[in-house]
């Protein structure tokens, strides 16, 4: 049962409703793009090939736990959608593509480059289709350039950037980011860029192909590093949790656990360092440059501090001087969390298949605020909606591609692609 605040978002109008999305993506990168599009209000309908689906995603899970028979790997990127399972390696699933591309707004796909213009669904061959057409195709490293042919990960994109090289402690291992960062901060920019084109194309009437590489993206995210390499000729070393340019900027460990403190303005440093019972060194290190200087002697004495204090003291302490700092949260507190609860970050809902779950939801828009409706669906789910209802195909002529194997569902050897193991047949199924 949806609560009041629920329900008034659920009320609300949805920005992209009206928008159709062609979303023949795979893993994360791509389906986060459209996933996004999708809890915006936008018609998403996600392609995949019959019985295992998406393995490279519905197979991941932590440990191999599939709670529910779930993928936890994919529900984070694949919630609104509609799932088609279409086989485009004959000719009339390839027939299907195009008849979608015909009726779509938006084309998302992050196939290895090429593969569609071989096909004959590139953007040049859907364009003769449906000549404005928005055209997303999202690379490792984009489509054209000598390393265009290369396959990317999200690791593999930590790599080659030199993001896991600045990661770490200095005398410690390069450290790859635990969270995909790589797929979610492109997949998020690739929805940036993909609504850019669309306004575009409503003042204009025109279409467009947009190239985006997710290692490129990596780079430009890694703040100040190039520009600093450019002017200067040096690199960025790793500095483990300590900040060299927003001094004093780390995570400390406590007693009890660990605590992100920051202090940079004048008068929060100050603070910091009368909770700390140093005011000399706030009178050595009053000068930013200084600081940042030497942010070695800055960062050692109040590591020293907090680990002779708990996290609930330096809390307090924080509040008492006026200086940031907070618990080193894990996902159980922030679930828990009352504030962003109330604020449905934390949207808790009843999805029709799965029963109770929660997603984050972190964006809050007074008059279209968006929604999580349902989570991942299994493989081919909406085929008769998708071929009946929009393309106008006979319930005939639906039965007569599955038994060419053009159309598909799941493999019910592999629960990740499949309804729960009770399912009556008919829940799930509204539109």
């Amino acid at each position: 049962m949806l609560d009041a605040k629920s329900l008034e978002i659920m009320a609300k109008r949805e920005a992209l409703k009206g928008v159709r999305v062609l979303d023949i993506t795979r893993i994360i990168y791509g389906p986060w793009a459209a996933n996004l599009l999708a809890v915006m209000g936008a018609e998403v309908i996600h392609v995949e090939i019959p019985g295992p689906g998406d393995l490279l995603i519905r197979a991941v899970s932590p440990g191999g736990v599939f709670p529910r028979g779930m993928s936890p790997g994919m529900m984070c990127c694949n919630s609104n959608k509609y799932y088609l399972a279409v086989d485009m390696h004959k000719e009339e699933g390839l027939r299907i593509i195009k008849e979608l591309a015909a009726q779509s707004d938006i084309i998302m796909e992050n196939f290895k480059p090429g593969t569609f213009d071989r096909w004959g669904i590139g953007y040049r061959q859907l364009k003769e289709i449906n000549p404005d057409i928005i055209y997303v195709s999202m690379q490792g490293f984009g489509n054209w350039g000598p390393y265009w042919t290369r396959p990317s990960y999200d690791a593999y994109a930590q790599g080659i950037t030199g993001l896991a090289e600045i990661t770490g402690f200095p005398d410690g291992l390069a450290v790859k980011a635990q969270t995909w960062i790589g797929d979610f901060l492109s997949g998020t920019l690739a929805a940036f860029f993909t609504l850019a084109a669309l306004r575009h194309r409503n003042r204009t009437g025109e279409g467009q192909f947009i190239d985006l590489s997710q290692a490129e993206v990596l780079m430009r995210a890694m703040d100040w590093t190039w520009l600093y390499q450019s002017i200067t000729g040096e690199g960025r070393k790793r500095t483990g949790n300590w900040d060299p340019a927003v001094v004093p900027s780390l995570i400390a460990r406590t007693r009890d656990g660990f605590v992100a403190i920051g202090a940079f303005p004048e008068e929060e440093f100050q603070g910091l360092c009368r909770a700390m019972g140093r005011e000399e060194l706030f009178q050595e290190f009053r000068d930013v440059e200084k600081r940042q200087k030497e942010y070695e002697r800055v960062y050692r004495p109040i590591d020293e501090w907090a680990a002779g204090k708990t996290t609930q003291e330096i809390l307090d302490l924080s509040r008492e001087y006026g200086f940031a700092a907070a618990p080193v949260n894990n996902s159980e507190t922030i679930h828990k969390s009352p504030h962003f609860n109330a604020r449905k970050m934390v949207w808790k809902f009843l999805d029709p298949l799965w029963g109770d779950l929660a997603y984050p939801r972190p964006w809050h828009l007074s008059e279209t605020p968006g929604r999580v409706r349902w989570s991942i669906r299994p493989v081919g789910f909406d085929n008769e909606h998708v071929m009946i209802r929009i393309l106008g195909y006979t319930e005939g002529e639906v039965e007569e591609l599955y038994e060419k194997g053009v159309l598909g569902k799941w493999d019910k050897n592999f629960p990740a692609t499949a309804p729960p193991q009770d399912w009556d047949g008919r829940k799930g199924l509204f539109y």
